[in-house]
């Protein structure tokens, strides 16, 4: 007793375990998922049609045996009429025995008929309800599967905008712009040493001598020719 329950735990529990793979599966492939439960809607239909067209059999079968007795009792009913019109009263109480026992037979036919009916027709409401829900189910998929791929197309969109990171890009910049403000910087810088270096200033120097000795140049001959025009004034006088 105790191996048999300690077998039954064990069963229970790897059909726990399957169950939990399976569902994870599924999650991750939701299409199975869906086939599957259409799949399984579809033999639980079938099986269910079968069951109706049992159903629906045995109503035309007794619909059958009941029009079989309906013109039994008919054929029945003529005879007794005869049998009565004929005086033959031996006869008409055989025809009368067999009249009570159609009407009774047609009368059960008739309870079972209703009965039938019925059946067949909650089951062909079933079968409807099935179908139904079978095509539900095939649209619901058609729309939720569209939904994921476009959901995992978004996602797959958005990791890539995610990797397209423009830090490198920005940093190559940066690179770039420090590389060019350190050029400027030591062209500056060489200039700046040339501009302040001895011999620079000497040749500065030298330009401005050159300058002066120009301007007292320039004024000796103002000067000089100042005075000439001057001693050239008293003469005339």
């Amino acid at each position: 007793m105790a191996d048999v329950g300690l077998f039954s735990r064990l069963r229970n529990l790897w059909k726990g375990f399957l169950s939990l793979w399976i569902s994870d599966i599924e999650k991750e492939h939701p299409e199975i998922a869906y086939e599957n439960a259409i799949n399984s809607m579809v033999e639980k239909y079938n099986k269910l049609k079968m069951a109706t067209a049992a159903i629906i059999k045995r109503r035309e079968d007794i619909d059958e045996r009941l029009k079989k007795a309906t013109r039994e009792l008919a054929q029945t009913e003529a005879e007794l009429n005869a049998a009565v019109e004929t005086n033959q009263d031996d006869l008409a109480v055989i025809v009368i025995q067999k009249k009570n026992q159609l009407e009774a037979e047609a009368n059960d036919l008739k309870a079972d008929m209703e009965t039938a009916s019925k059946d067949a027709e909650a089951a062909k409401s079933s079968l409807l309800q099935v179908q139904s829900e079978i095509k539900k189910l095939k649209a619901e998929r058609d729309v939720q599967l569209a939904r994921m791929h476009s959901a995992q197309a978004r996602l797959k969109i958005q990791e890539q905008l995610d990797g397209l990171s423009v830090d490198a890009e920005v940093k190559a910049l940066d690179n770039v712009r420090e590389h060019i403000k350190t050029t400027v910087a030591a062209a500056n810088l060489g200039k700046e040493l040339q501009e302040s270096s001895l011999d620079s200033r000497l040749a500065a120097l030298k330009t401005q001598a050159g300058d002066v000795q120009a301007k007292q140049q320039l004024a000796e001959l103002k000067a000089k020719r100042a005075a000439q025009q001057a001693a050239q004034g008293q003469k005339t006088m």
